[in-house]
């Protein structure tokens, strides 16, 4: 559908206005209801399946190594081989940003989903053995014959700051077959994973989960994952976010890199712009969330020591999701995802060491 100046229509199966009017509110509540009680999923996700390797490390070892500090960067087999034989004692664990994002909400106590590929090997059994085992749904068919399953070597120096180098293996095989309508259209939120930028046809599943998700009046919200994602990917990521996007998530370096400024304030209003909800983390300085022309600034909760920053963003995510999921206003949605922030910068690996469910109970929320 398109608009009379030939742009994509933003519907994105929202309610016209007019149709509002007509209905009235009150209906329009049932409608909302009904939508939340069939839904099977609070959230469904599409990303990277890897298993994370994840050492301490000195700056000099990432400056021998070459490696550009906070970022990541893809590797080949080779490369993965040589450098795991250089790194400390490492701890593994399954990974993938929003594979970290369901794990999460699935602490939270909600019902989540995972679509993403791994390869028929051992290490696409742990993947997979360890989703199920927080309960999330994990039914995507593994790849029979081809790269393995993916790995992340995660090096972190004394300051938090993680530096990851990753063979993507067999998550570059994602395609659209993969998508199963069954689970996006019971999603009440679909995430992706802006780093399945990179391959063309994860990016033709994102577009296939798009229109499952809106056909059936779901919402869609994907992650800017980083700003070298952004910068190989800009007017494409810019194209979705505006025609198929309803909640966008991004930290301070990803919405500058986005919109090519340096003034936080001008990239986030402008994120805002183009869909129903900007969220942008900023560290310590916590997060802020623009939606409907209104700006929530929300603080980070505090943490006695930061030990390692792997996945803070995947839990902030979390937390927000679940939030929404459950009705819950934008403000509380951000203090839900600043204490998951908080709870996994606490220790090493990327996914939650404590029930975020009671963690919130414990904080009022």
């Amino acid at each position: 559908m398109s608009q009379g100046d030939g742009q994509p229509s933003r519907c994105h199966g929202r309610s016209h206005p007019l149709i509002a009017t007509l209905l009235g509110p009150s209906v329009l509540f049932f409608q909302r209801f009904f939508r939340l009680m069939t839904a099977l999923y609070d959230v469904a996700a599409i990303g990277n399946a890897i298993v994370d390797v994840i050492a301490q490390c000195d700056d000099a070892f990432l400056e021998r190594e070459g490696l550009v500090k906070g970022s990541m960067a893809l590797i080949d087999p080779a490369r993965a081989a040589s450098l795991y034989d250089v790194m400390s004692a490492a701890i593994e664990a399954s990974g993938g940003s929003a594979a970290n994002t369901v794990a999460g909400v699935a602490s939270f106590g909600g019902k989540a989903a995972f679509l993403g590929k791994v390869a028929d090997d051992q290490l696409g059994r742990v993947f997979r053995h360890d989703m199920n085992a927080i309960g999330c749904v994990f039914t995507t068919p593994p790849l029979a014959e081809g790269p393995a399953t993916a790995q992340s070597l995660i090096n972190v120096t004394p300051d938090a700051q993680r530096t990851m180098s990753t063979y993507l293996g067999a998550c570059v095989e994602l395609n659209p077959a993969d998508v199963d309508p069954d689970i996006i259209e019971a999603a009440q939120i679909s995430y992706l994973e802006g780093y399945l930028f990179d391959p063309p046809e994860a990016r033709r599943a994102f577009a296939k989960a798009a229109a499952l998700a809106h056909g059936s009046d779901r919402k869609i919200a994907l992650t800017l994952s980083d700003s070298f994602v952004v910068d190989r990917h800009r007017g494409a990521l810019l194209g979705f976010v505006e025609t198929q996007c309803d909640i966008v998530f991004a930290n301070a370096a990803e919405v500058c890199a986005l919109f090519e400024t340096d003034d936080f304030d001008a990239a986030v209003k402008a994120l805002a712009e183009r869909c129903e909800i900007a969220a942008v983390t900023r560290s310590e300085k916590g997060s802020v969330v623009a939606a409907n022309g209104q700006l929530h600034e929300i603080s980070a909760y505090p943490v006695e020591k930061v030990v390692d920053t792997t996945g803070a963003g995947d839990q902030y995510a979390a937390g927000f999701l679940f939030g929404l999921s459950q009705g819950r206003p934008l403000p509380i949605c951000g203090q839900l995802g600043s204490l998951a922030a908080a709870e996994v910068i606490d220790h090493y690996g990327p996914r939650p060491q404590v029930s975020l469910r009671e963690l919130a109970e414990k904080n009022g929320l």
